[in-house]
């Protein structure tokens, strides 16, 4: 032991003991400040995409038009973000993070402003359009600037952290929003959205580290990103686990009309967005560890919980208890699968990431599409066996990418072996 530390004091260095080195991710510190901005970010995109949806009659309304019209404000949102996530991704993989991360966060700024303002519908659209252009490009970056900020034992909780604001803007900012809408009018809600924008700009110049592109011998092509080992089993969990999702949610009231529970949509939402604020923190608690475990479990207690839907539709208690579970296994899901796709694409992470936004942004699609068609055609009693297909397939993918995709923690091989 003396020797070791003549050693040590001769080359200017110390030697760390067993303990030392174990103890060492212990004391590191999460950028907490850099975090939260992010989870900002992550926040008023969410509420900027969702809010329309609690403050339909208003804007129709306001804009003279139908119900059936104003919901396009949803849509066209949506639209920008599936058609710009890849191409301004992979445009601007080179430059850097913090001036990109404010040039959307202005997008967000300036349309939401317009929203704010016009009273013409076509106008209105395009700015929602835009909106939808800044979060896809956001929603690239968000996972991959977390994970830059911390070291390796910490890139999990950061992204927990960096994904909270999701959660957040559906728990409590979407009823929040729409509460205030009833109270000082729809173009009130869009102007906060816009000063919201303006402080977080203010907060990421003050606290938010920059960080390089990706250097340009270091970026795959786009080809070769989608063809990392790993890449495809998450990007396919992504559109089976938010499709069902997205079925069941988008459709809620109809599933809740036939079981004998019409005016209880908001209270079934609320368990939902409160056992998924539950669930992004327990994910936070354990992702460096357990992430395959956390991704097969929620899966599976999602799957469980949709058959619960089928034979207890006419209990009351049943379906609470379906929708604590549900938002308790998605609360987390955005962090998990972000954190494997981060995991699996490397340096092309945000490239990857823009994949995942797409695949996200069709499922949205898909599940009013195909939720559309299912209601219409064989009923809300087939909802079930159709998220637990999903649910079941996903599984399935998750249990195969054991190498590669959903590959298991230091704490995870054991058990699932």
């Amino acid at each position: 032991m003396n020797n070791t530390k003549e050693i040590a004091g001769r080359s200017g260095s110390t030697i760390a003991s067993p303990q030392q080195s174990f103890s060492a991710p212990a004391s590191a510190r999460l950028p907490w400040a850099g975090l939260l901005a992010l989870a900002m970010t992550g926040f008023i995109c969410i509420l900027t995409e969702t809010i329309p949806a609690g403050l339909l009659l208003q804007i129709s309304k306001g804009l003279g038009v139908t119900e059936a019209l104003a919901g396009q404000l949803v849509t066209f949102y949506a639209l920008g973000s599936l058609l710009a996530a890849i191409p301004l991704t992979t445009v601007t993989r080179g430059w850097r993070r913090r001036p990109l991360l404010l040039i959307c966060i202005l997008g967000f700024l300036i349309f939401n402003t317009v929203t704010a303002l016009s009273s013409s519908y076509p106008l209105t659209l395009a700015a929602r359009f835009f909106a939808g252009v800044s979060a896809g490009v956001l929603w690239g970056m968000i996972a991959g600037y977390a994970r830059r900020m911390v070291p390796e034992q910490l890139k999990g909780r950061a992204m927990a952290i960096a994904m909270a604001g999701t959660p957040l803007a559906l728990a409590l900012g979407v009823p929040a929003g729409t509460f205030l809408g009833d109270l000082a009018g729809w173009r009130n809600i869009f102007g906060v959205l816009s000063l919201f924008a303006l402080l977080l700009t203010i907060w990421i110049l003050w606290r938010l580290p920059d960080y390089p592109g990706e250097a340009a011998d270091q970026r795959l092509p786009l080809n070769k990103v989608f063809t990392s080992p790993g890449v495809r089993p998450i990007l396919f969990v992504v559109l089976a686990w938010v499709l069902a999702h997205n079925i069941l949610y988008t459709y809620i009231a109809p599933y809740l009309t036939q079981a004998g529970l019409t005016g209880r949509v908001d209270l079934v939402l609320l368990i939902f967005g409160i056992t998924a604020l539950l669930g992004i923190w327990l994910t936070g608690i354990w992702i460096d560890r357990h992430l395959r475990l956390l991704v097969l479990i929620s899966l599976t207690a999602f799957a469980l919980a949709s058959v619960l839907l089928s034979i207890g539709s006419g209990k009351p208690v049943v379906i609470y208890l379906v929708a604590a579970v549900w938002g308790l296994t998605f609360g987390g899901a955005a962090t998990l699968l972000q954190t494997a796709m981060a995991a699996a694409s490397g340096e092309s992470a945000d490239v990857a990431q823009s994949m995942l936004v797409t695949a996200w942004n069709l499922a949205i699609g898909g599940g009013g599409i195909i939720g559309g068609i299912l209601l219409e055609t064989t009923g809300v009693m087939s909802f079930p066996w159709a998220l637990f297909v999903l649910l079941a397939l996903s599984v399935w993918i998750v249990r195969r990418s054991r190498t590669h995709g959903f590959p298991p923690g230091t704490m995870d091989i054991h058990r699932d072996k």
